[in-house]
């Protein structure tokens, strides 16, 4: 139990550094914070630990060495991703102007736009799902920190260790963005945040365009 703990702090030690780190699961959950509300935020910062227990399942289970070892599947995987990730911000570009004064829906959890909590789950499902760099993040960590003979079902409950940390800072930032002073300062400025994140998940978009299978 001890040589577990031990592995478990020592995977932690390395994913708080990721989990902090900005990239598509922040821009989004922050986008979603300050354009739709608390309670849609909070439902994608689930579909975003969701989709970190899909990435531990398939390393476990072997695929991700799969993966990262056929260029093929690696490049299914990427230009899935780019594909998302522009997607997205062209139609953040395309938005148009959003009600984000505090006494508006958002604040008190219901949803701005109508956006369903299915839709906000997968968003962040989908922002995680698709991008390759969890492949070798994962396979790096857990091949290095894990021993070969721990348990199946150990490595899985570090994965659900990470995954609910992940999902603790998320519906961290989203409560904290969509607090009234917060819509308040971002009030006047939803089509220009709009069209920033835009910006940030085409630039994301074209940087994972980049990514080369490791």
């Amino acid at each position: 139990m001890h040589a577990y703990l031990i592995e478990l702090a020592s995977l932690m030690a390395i994913f708080a550094f990721a989990i902090v780190s900005p990239g598509a699961d922040l821009a989004m959950v922050m986008r979603q914070s300050l354009l739709h509300g608390r309670r849609p935020a909070i439902v994608t910062s689930f579909g975003i630990g969701t989709s970190l227990m899909f990435h531990v399942t398939y390393t476990i289970l072997g695929l991700g060495l799969i993966i990262s070892q056929s260029i093929t599947l690696f490049n299914i995987v990427k230009w899935c991703g780019v594909a998302y990730l522009i997607y997205i911000g062209i139609k953040s570009l395309r938005a148009g102007k959003t009600d984000m004064s505090v006494d508006a829906p958002a604040v008190s959890g219901t949803e701005q736009r109508g956006q369903s909590l299915l839709k906000s789950f997968g968003l962040g499902f989908a922002a995680n799902a698709l991008n390759p760099k969890p492949v070798f993040f994962f396979l790096s960590i857990f091949s290095t920190v894990v021993s070969a003979h721990t348990p199946i079902l150990i490595k899985f409950g570090y994965g659900l260790v990470m995954a609910t940390c992940l999902i603790a800072w998320f519906v961290g930032v989203s409560l904290f963005m969509t607090t009234p002073k917060m819509r308040a300062a971002f009030g006047r400025m939803s089509q220009w945040i709009d069209r920033a994140s835009g910006v940030v998940f085409i630039l994301l978009g074209l940087k994972l365009a980049t990514e080369k299978a490791g």
